[in-house]
């Protein structure tokens, strides 16, 4: 491990020193940029398990040389000694997470999927508060968030809405909100207060470059048509709205939020490349699934993964047996306590596999 982290810190010092008079493409230099950032929280983490394994062997020193020593000092290392060790353990441990292989799209922007599932109306306002709940959470990571696409409902949430969020490390985030979310409360429309179970699906899809995903004109059909809002209106007085059929694989998109058409289409073809990448992720993961167990980063997302009960102010993650009674404010997009807590759940889990 050492020689590895000794590795890591000299691959570090020389981005720093590249980094400092970079003058080429800027696509390359954000690309060091972000393996620099990467790298820096191992080394940072390697230079304090140092100092403290140095810290440790002076007090081990101590304690063995006894009478070479006043015995108060010899007293004090005694006394910090199981502290001291309990830290360096624990730093050790961190570090053999740090050094687990990234996931090759943890530093992509991503596109997120969210539709209404069963429950009606009720689905569909759930659908919306997963949007701004997952826009708040964005916005307290300073990262960027563009609706792509959407379809409202009558009483004011989604029945789809497709959005992109982009800064540092997003997928490596939110990765893990794939899946089904269910709602336990008491709709709007229900007059006698019953508590009803909605749900919510989330795909989560790492954004593809042009390059990366090939489309042929030949492999498209697109269809122009007059947008609409709620209950069927016209909004534009023009045939913007775009329809993309992948004919290969039968992968529809739409988009209609633009006046524009040709920024329906680029929007369109952005969400259509992310699927088609997302789709080979998938393909390569159920090839691997009967070699490695998915617990937390399950491609399933079929899975019911989280609840959240309003009338207990509870939200339960099923992966981890997480339960929180802060409901509200995981709401307004505080999320991270979720999220950190799934990352090393998934962590642990690759390095179990690497130790067997």
């Amino acid at each position: 491990m050492i020689d590895k982290l000794n590795e890591i810190k000299r691959r570090w010092e020389e981005l720093g020193r590249r980094l400092a008079d970079y003058t080429a493409e800027p696509k390359e230099y954000v690309r060091l940029a972000k393996e620099y950032r990467r790298l820096e929280g191992i080394v940072r983490s390697f230079d304090r398990w140092q100092a403290l394994e140095k810290d440790l062997q002076e007090h081990r020193e101590i304690i063995e040389g006894g009478s070479n020593y006043d015995w108060e000092l010899v007293e004090l290392a005694k006394e910090e000694l199981p502290q001291l060790t309990e830290q360096t353990d624990n730093l050790a441990e961190e570090l053999k997470l740090l050094l687990l292989p990234p996931d090759a799209n943890d530093e992509r922007d991503i596109i997120m999927e969210i539709r209404a599932g069963t429950g009606g109306e009720e689905a569909g306002l759930f659908a919306g508060d997963l949007y701004r709940m997952y826009r708040r959470y964005a916005d307290s990571k300073g990262w960027k968030t563009e609706i792509l696409s959407s379809s409202p409902s009558e009483l004011g949430g989604f029945k789809e809405i497709i959005f992109s969020i982009s800064g540092d490390g997003v997928y490596s985030r939110l990765k893990y909100e794939s899946g089904v979310h269910r709602v336990q409360r008491v709709p709007l429309t229900e007059a006698s207060g019953r508590i009803h179970t909605s749900a919510a699906t989330v795909a989560v899809m790492p954004e593809a470059e042009e390059v990366e995903v090939e489309i042929e004109a030949e492999d498209l059909r697109i269809d122009v048509y007059r947008s609409t809002g709620h209950g069927g209106q016209s909004v534009n007085t023009t045939d913007s709205a775009v329809r993309v059929t992948h004919l290969p694989t039968g992968l529809v998109v739409t988009c209609q939020d633009e006046k524009s058409q040709l920024k329906n289409k680029v929007k369109a073809l952005k969400v259509l490349r992310a699927r088609l990448y997302d789709k080979a992720l998938q393909e390569q993961e159920s090839k691997e699934a009967a070699l490695r167990r998915q617990m937390v980063s399950s491609g399933d997302r079929s899975a019911k993964i989280r609840t959240y009960n309003y009338p207990q102010g509870r939200i339960t993650d099923h992966r981890i047996k997480k339960t929180v009674y802060r409901l509200e404010e995981v709401m307004e997009g505080e999320l991270e306590e979720f999220i950190e807590a799934l990352r090393l759940a998934d962590s642990a889990e690759q390095l179990a596999k690497l130790e067997v």
